[in-house]
């Protein structure tokens, strides 16, 4: 029997696993074995959505945020946008993540989930939750806060985004969420020649929370953006 799409991303989060060093201060959260209706809510969305073997556009965020993908395990689907959009509930968490909410805004005027997750296909370079200790407790962090961090988890990011391609991923063009994170990845693809074209779209989470009078043509932007290839 063919492995679909579907299976193939269950299959690659199945055996996420960071063995590599961290800087001090610095530590990853894996959903998948923290949590194990992550794995089960995470399986049901990617059949639902992605149970063909259809080329779709890759769109990259950051890495995964600990009350979006780091809990629901889909990246910018917080618990809520996962039960009342896509119709699958979790029992063991509630969250409600920032970005979901532009990415979902958007998916739904794209033409919704269905449409969107068929020509579309979201992940990370890091695809595991990093946090960093503060006075105040472990907060969120991304992958490029720190340079030694960045360098330490380099390679595995490079391979993560070899293994993303390898599950039939159009490399002509990628769109790669936030600008800071595009310099990064621009450097990975200058060291891997992963992508032809990388195409900047600013990060829903900076849209929320400072550019929110002006969603609207951002979200046209996104749309424009990755419709302009689909005939």
């Amino acid at each position: 029997m063919n492995t679909t799409f579907a299976d193939q991303v269950i299959e690659f989060n199945k055996n996420l696993s960071y063995t590599g060093t961290l800087p001090e201060g610095f530590e990853v959260l894996n959903p998948y074995l923290d949590n194990p209706e992550t794995l089960m809510v995470m399986q049901k969305f990617y059949h639902k959505y992605y149970d063909d073997s259809a080329q779709r556009k890759f769109m990259i965020g950051i890495n995964p945020s600990r009350h979006g993908a780091g809990v629901t395990g889909v990246p910018f689907t917080d618990t809520k946008r996962l039960e009342s959009i896509c119709g699958i509930k979790m029992e063991s968490a509630r969250t409600h993540e920032v970005s979901s909410v532009f990415m979902y805004d958007m998916i739904e005027e794209y033409g919704g989930t269905d449409l969107f997750y068929k020509d579309i296909y979201i992940n990370s370079p890091f695809p595991l939750a990093i946090v960093r200790k503060t006075k105040s407790g472990w907060l969120n962090a991304n992958y490029y806060d720190d340079k030694e961090l960045f360098e330490a988890v380099k390679s595995f990011m490079i391979e993560s985004l070899k293994k993303h391609i390898s599950l039939n991923l159009d490399t002509s063009e990628v769109f790669v969420l936030g600008k800071k994170n595009a310099d990064f990845i621009s450097k990975l693809n200058k060291e891997a020649k992963l992508f032809d074209t990388i195409t900047v779209l600013e990060h829903p989470r900076y849209i929320q929370q400072y550019k929110s009078k002006e969603k609207q043509l951002y979200i046209d932007k996104y749309i424009l953006a990755l419709k302009k290839q689909i005939p």
